[in-house]
């Protein structure tokens, strides 16, 4: 019972702590709806951070990145903020946060899944994109669990047509394997302008139909 108690606890604190955001995300689409058929980014800090309309201006991209969340917390709150704008295609991007609070990479496969099957559920054509975590300087211990997530990712994405992995990755990775540094911001975790755009120019060919 305890432990059950401790679970539920924890779920709470979860769903207080990102309330503002998701609130606000509902009012915003309560303004101002999105037209269905757009391109939709969820996850964490590096989502949430990305300009993505200056990135992509001509594309109907639609931000719901909220710093520091995990896919169980995009699994939760997309009934709110994700499936009522009816994408053609999803782009996500977490798990770092997950690898960083302990989890394994299997740990969060199962929680990739979750998402890709609440997408499904409800909306059985939209694409799902993953877009690889990358590694960085400030949790430069976590990139082998980073890649082994990837590597999990990567595979499933290769059973359904209407999943796809963007390896952004590669790019983002020295010749020595390390992350580059002159792409990131001083905090040695989050991209700096020059890494957005090398990010973009992976992400934006994905984005089109037929990609």
């Amino acid at each position: 019972m305890r432990a059950i108690a401790t679970a539920l606890l924890l779920l709470a604190q979860a769903q207080d702590r990102w309330e503002k955001d998701i609130a606000a995300f509902e009012a915003r689409d309560k303004e101002s709806p999105p037209a269905p058929g757009g391109i939709a980014f969820i996850g964490s800090s590096t989502i949430r951070l990305w300009k993505t309309k200056e990135s992509f201006p001509d594309l109907p991209v639609v931000n719901r990145g909220f710093g520091g969340s995990q896919i169980a917390d995009s699994v939760r709150t997309a009934d709110r903020i994700l499936l009522p704008l009816k994408p053609r295609l999803v782009l996500l991007f977490a798990g770092g946060n997950d690898i960083h609070a302990g989890k394994s990479p299997e740990q969060v496969f199962e929680d990739y899944k979750s998402f890709v099957a609440k997408i499904h559920g409800a909306l059985p054509g939209t694409r799902v994109l993953f877009m690889s975590l990358f590694p960085n300087v400030a949790r430069a211990a976590e990139d082998g669990k980073c890649q082994a997530l990837n590597r999990l990712i990567e595979a499933h994405a290769r059973t359904d047509p209407r999943l796809g992995y963007v390896d952004v990755a590669t790019a983002l990775r020295g010749p020595d394997g390390k992350a580059r540094p002159e792409l990131l911001l001083k905090d040695g975790l989050h991209l700096n302008e020059e890494g957005y755009k090398v990010v973009t120019g992976i992400v934006r060919p994905r984005l089109e139909p037929a990609n």
